[in-house]
């Protein structure tokens, strides 16, 4: 079955600026692939396939922590409806920042349902500095996968990157709001 929106343009967006888009992401990953295979094809083969042999042990190792993970962001997202966004958010911009970066925090996802979500919101009448403050910590402070984090990464460097990502998701949904402000 065919995704109609999938392939839909935006009104204001042209079909031209979206091939030219997708053009420039294909010769992206031309490039990558140029440098992967360069880069694999100068390497000791004792040691590319010992590098393999680690990341292959190590991704197993975290495999059942990652399915974990994957469900219970699935549960909360479903778990949580968008109205309840919508009845907390909206009161104070102080209040819309802070809350917006605690729900975007313990409900983390992926950017493209952000975006998403982020639209439903603005639609419904949410303020854009709190959906600003929700996408940027959706996305970058993972309180649901902090343990994942904290056994690939170490606890301490998992806690502190989550901290100080909570904190500059203030600043990130500050500063974003004001420069739209000031130049829109």
């Amino acid at each position: 079955m065919k995704e109609e929106w999938l392939f839909s343009t935006p009104n204001n967006s042209k079909p031209q600026s979206r091939v030219r888009n997708y053009a420039a992401f294909l010769i992206g990953v031309f490039i990558n692939l140029v440098y992967v295979t360069i880069k694999v094809n100068t390497m000791d083969t004792f040691k590319a396939k010992n590098s393999l042999f680690k990341a292959g042990k190590g991704i197993l190792n975290i495999l059942p922590l990652l399915v974990g993970v994957v469900l219970l962001t699935s549960f909360l997202s479903v778990a949580i409806p968008k109205s309840f966004y919508v009845a907390v958010l909206g009161k104070s911009w102080i209040w819309d920042v802070l809350v917006g970066d605690v729900i975007g925090s313990i409900a983390a996802g992926n950017p493209v349902t952000s975006y998403i979500l982020g639209g439903e919101l603005l639609k419904k009448g949410v303020s854009l500095i709190a959906v600003a403050a929700f996408l940027v910590a959706w996305v970058t402070v993972g309180v649901v996968q902090l343990p994942v984090e904290a056994k690939s990464l170490g606890k301490k460097f998992a806690l502190l990157r989550n901290l100080l990502s909570f904190v500059l998701v203030l600043v990130v949904a500050l500063v974003t709001v004001g420069l739209l402000n000031l130049f829109v």
